[in-house]
């Protein structure tokens, strides 16, 4: 128990160090990204906050940069029959919703980069299982439930191994690995294999 709880500290040190070092470094970035997405559409913001459900069950706003249109929450009800990835989720390749700079940051995975701040308020960590929407949390089994015990994180097992072609039980099944098996140098590798998809994966979308 006390190993495990100097891990968290660690971690929770990682976390804070990495996170602020990468506001920084990547302030021009962010703000050209934000400066494309108001060019292309004005009237929404630059940041999309959507509650997600954390830690025991805990919600919280996960922050993104906005790749959607102005009001697209409002018009998943009409797409959900044609979600394109199995169980509690909702995934659709060619989503009529995505604007053309919102399909290049999400191919690049760079719409995720507001998420640092996530890290550091505390309601992510770096590395972790996906938060989940309340609305996909409301169709888990207390298997699935078992995926909320840790602190969510930016990037994890799903995204390296396959991430939209990789359905919602092998998402499952790879987040309780990684909370079977967590350490500091699993967490940095899985933060390097991440780099290949900030850099174009097909399976972004």
């Amino acid at each position: 128990m006390k190993n495990r709880n100097l891990f968290w500290i660690g971690k929770r040190i990682q976390d804070v160090c990495f996170s602020l070092a990468g506001l920084i470094l990547l302030s021009p970035l962010l703000l050209l990204i934000a400066l494309l997405i108001k060019v292309e559409d004005p009237k929404g913001a630059v940041i999309f906050a959507q509650t997600r459900v954390g830690k025991n069950g805990k919600t919280f706003k996960m922050y993104k940069f906005r790749s959607m249109v102005s009001g697209a929450e409002a018009m998943l009800g009409n797409l959900m029959e044609q979600n394109e990835i199995s169980g509690a989720m909702f995934k659709m390749k060619n989503d009529p919703r995505i604007t053309r700079v919102g399909r290049f940051i999400r191919k690049t995975s760079l719409d995720e980069l507001p998420q640092l701040m996530n890290v550091l308020k505390g309601n992510m960590s770096l590395v972790g299982p996906r938060p989940p929407l309340p609305r996909e949390v409301a169709d888990y089994t207390s298997y699935d439930m078992l995926r909320l015990l840790v602190v969510p994180g930016c990037t994890g097992l799903w995204q390296i191994s396959g991430r939209n072609h990789v359905g919602f039980r092998e998402m499952v099944e790879l987040d309780l690995e990684y909370i079977a098996n967590q350490s500091f140098k699993k967490d940095i590798v899985i933060m390097c294999k991440t780099v290949k998809v900030l850099f174009g994966a097909d399976n972004a979308y």
